[in-house]
């Protein structure tokens, strides 16, 4: 999948309709920022750092400050791909990312949405 257009789409135009999605389902917004911190090892700052400089998904996980090591513990199908055997690594996180707002908009509880990690400031 390398080369997929996704990769060049600003996370700024991705991530409201992760926020659309939470709210639909009766969830809060600090859930979808705690779960893509989490992922990333973003604070806060920097997550709306990189929501107003309009970087690309690639320039995003590129950038981000540590993957949790967690994240290989996602399993799961989105978008009808099996998270763990996606081979690209760049598609693979954005599928996580993915696959955590979804448990979000589930209501699935906080602990396990973070595979029994800790939420990031």
């Amino acid at each position: 999948m390398a080369g997929h257009r996704i990769f060049a789409t600003p996370f700024s135009s991705i991530y409201p309709h992760y926020v659309a999605k939470a709210e639909r389902k009766g969830q809060p917004v600090e859930n979808v920022d705690t779960v893509i911190c989490w992922l990333t090892g973003y604070d806060r700052d920097g997550l709306k750092a990189a929501l107003a400089d309009d970087r690309d998904l690639e320039t995003f996980f590129a950038q981000a400050p540590a993957m949790n090591p967690n994240a290989e513990l996602i399993t799961g199908t989105i978008c009808g791909y099996k998270v763990q055997e996606i081979e690209d690594p760049l598609m693979q996180q954005i599928r996580y990312m993915d696959l955590l707002v979804d448990e979000v908009g589930r209501g699935k509880k906080m602990s396990s949405i973070l595979r029994g990690g800790l939420a990031t400031p």
